[in-house]
């Protein structure tokens, strides 16, 4: 990292930031932030981390990383149908990165964290040998509608918001050179947009949430698991975006397994089906109908004839596989 101060650093980043937001009490500048949550709501907290050579490398400007790392931790919000209020932001630096890096990626963040009207309310600068991004979100959810990876029931209906696959098409179009002019799939990988405004909406009426981090398959299963149910998906019903739809049975296992779209997937019973819909149009935002929760355990896929396709080994990303 160019030689500057810890405290330099600290204010050319909370500079680029609206420092005081509705139920702070003390943010940057004390030791701990203090905040007041509304009264009648739940504190929701998630915890993640972007990391060089892992989630972003070379293709990615500053600004980007910084969107990145503030918008992987408000997908989870998101999920959890919690409306996004504070962020903390842990920064690791390598050797050779400027004050004037740190500034884009937080001019980055900021710009994210004012659309989702989101305040940052502290963090940290340290010294490493990697550069990477921690963020602790949180938000706030009434108790009636926090959404969980455990409330899917057989008969819910699958929806999923956006496009899928584009983000790991994304990876392998950046691995070949970031486009002058980055196309759709470019992107998502680039600048993933979370879906804060649908997040709530979707805790009114949908019964289990999570969003799609790891591969549309992998993060059903996880839904499906803690549920104690199964899942059936309709393959010709994915929303695929037009750059992979191109590719055919490679653009459907891109869907299926590439991870990174950070949609929301949710079971809804069928009774508020039509009424979330109709809410997340209302924002401008398009759900899909994709599948049914079963009864029976396990993950099927079927055709346009409703037959079997075989279900990928490996369903989405893992960090530590071998």
């Amino acid at each position: 990292m160019a030689r500057t101060s810890e405290f330099q650093l600290i204010e050319r980043f909370t500079s680029a930031f609206r420092l005081e937001g509705p139920g702070v009490v003390a943010g940057p500048g004390d030791d701990c932030a203090l905040t007041r949550p509304r009264p009648g709501h739940l504190l929701v907290s998630k915890v993640d981390q972007v990391v060089e050579g892992v989630h972003f490398g070379a293709a990615f400007r500053p600004e980007e990383i910084g969107h990145k790392a503030l918008a992987v931790a408000l997908s989870d919000l998101a999920a959890a149908g919690a409306e996004a209020r504070w962020f903390l932001v842990a920064i690791a630096l390598r050797e050779g990165l400027s004050p004037a890096f740190v500034g884009a990626v937080a001019r980055g963040m900021a710009r994210l964290a004012a659309r989702a009207n989101a305040t940052l309310i502290g963090g940290n600068f340290t010294a490493a040998a990697q550069l990477s991004i921690a963020v602790t979100a949180l938000g706030e959810v009434r108790p009636e509608h926090a959404l969980r990876r455990s409330g899917a029931r057989p008969g819910d209906r699958l929806f999923v918001s956006g496009v899928l696959g584009e983000a790991a098409l994304g990876v392998r179009l950046l691995a070949a050179g970031r486009p002058r002019r980055p196309g759709p799939a470019a992107r998502a990988q680039l600048t993933p947009e979370p879906r804060v405004r649908l997040g709530p909406i979707a805790g009114r009426h949908a019964s289990a949430a999570v969003d799609v981090s790891d591969g549309l398959l992998q993060d059903l299963g996880h839904l499906c698991a803690r549920s104690g149910v199964g899942a059936t998906i309709h393959a010709a019903a994915l929303p695929l975006g037009r750059e992979v739809a191109a590719l055919g049975a490679e653009g459907l296992r891109l869907a299926l397994t590439g991870g990174e779209d950070y949609e929301l997937l949710l079971a809804v019973p069928p009774a508020r089906a039509a009424a979330l819909r109709r809410a997340a149009a209302r924002i401008g935002e398009t759900l899909t109908e994709i599948g049914v929760v079963d009864e029976a355990p396990g993950l099927r896929v079927l055709d346009e004839a409703r037959r079997p396709l075989p279900v990928p080994a490996r369903r989405g990303w893992e960090h530590f596989r071998a």
